[in-house]
């Protein structure tokens, strides 16, 4: 997954017959301005490079200083190069159209920003703000707008790339748990063990103070019934009492260098994320097990799960030893 584009994911610039190049997946509504090409045909300084989508040859930025360069009769023009995906392109595309050049209209950023709410469900609501040149509320209706009742992300990717979850109500009633356990823990090891930010758990703080409930009333409308534990009352309260989501858990877990970073990392993640499957997908793997091969899949899948259940023992072995 990528957290931010940018211009050091482009290719040293190169020239690239004009011939070989088409106009690209522009997020402007409008098209091309015709006024602006011929300012730039006009211009008397050099213009910057073009970038192009490699595997498509499609320009992601720069179409009007492709035409100019038609209309002033070149037939080469100066071009670096972008590897990644369409998705990815169409995102520097906005990126791009954003910072410089001719800005886009509010129409452009907001049809932007709806296409990528879609390709990158997961990117936060400010992450995406940035790249479409929007506030942070305006995306988040954006999104309650076009994706209403379709959110199954238990977390979101922000422009850090970390991964919060999205709706935090839980979290701050098990961060006033922590603290009232253990008022002494900093804001960071609290807001590690709730899974939340720290600013969030400073706000708790704040309303334990006043005496008011952790969870503002508009996110206690959302929670619904929560009881809490009273066995967590009077002591520390560890992220391993209260479980995240497995999905929330495994997005963690990619995140970690000390996993990613390294080959039998990347091995065991891989194959933990093989697992990740929803209720509704393992029903239709059950489903689809022909009637013939029912016992020995069902003895693979057990010796499958014997398999995982000494790996979770010799982990927790190694965790308590080194403890």
């Amino acid at each position: 997954m990528r957290f931010a584009l940018g211009r050091d994911d482009l290719q040293p610039t190169e020239e690239v017959e004009i011939r070989f190049l088409s106009a690209g997946d522009s997020p402007r509504i409008a098209g091309e301005s015709m006024e602006h090409v011929e300012m730039l045909v006009a211009a008397s300084v050099p213009l910057p490079p073009i970038v192009v989508h490699r595997p498509s040859m499609r320009v992601i930025d720069g179409v009007h200083r492709l035409r100019a360069a038609m209309l002033a009769g070149r037939k080469t023009i100066a071009v670096r190069f972008f590897e990644g995906t369409e998705e990815d392109a169409f995102i520097l595309a906005v990126e791009s159209n954003t910072t410089h050049g001719l800005p886009l209209s509010t129409a452009d950023r907001r049809q932007a920003a709806e296409r990528i709410i879609v390709t990158h469900s997961r990117w936060s609501d400010r992450m995406i703000a940035s790249v479409v040149g929007m506030s942070a509320k305006t995306v988040a209706a954006i999104r309650r707008d076009n994706m209403a009742g379709e959110e199954n992300e238990a977390g979101r990717i922000g422009r850090d790339g970390r991964v919060r979850s999205i709706d935090v109500s839980a979290g701050r009633k098990l961060a006033h748990e922590i603290i009232v356990g253990n008022p002494s823990l900093s804001l960071r090891q609290v807001a590690r063990a709730a899974g939340i930010s720290a600013e969030t758990v400073r706000d708790v703080k704040k309303r334990m103070l006043r005496g008011d409930d952790p969870v503002p009333r508009k996110r206690q409308a959302k929670l619904g019934e929560w009881e809490p534990d009273d066995r967590l009352s009077g002591r520390v309260v560890t992220r391993y009492e209260v479980k995240p989501p497995p999905a929330l858990v495994m997005a963690r877990l990619r995140e970690d260098p000390a996993l990613r970073l390294n080959e039998n990392g990347r091995d065991l993640l891989r194959l933990l994320n093989i697992h990740m499957v929803r209720s509704e997908d393992w029903n239709r793997l059950v489903d689809s097990v022909p009637p013939h091969s029912t016992e020995t899949i069902a003895e693979l899948a057990r010796y499958c799960a014997e398999k995982w259940s000494e790996i979770a023992f010799r982990i927790e072995h190694k965790g308590s030893k080194s403890a």
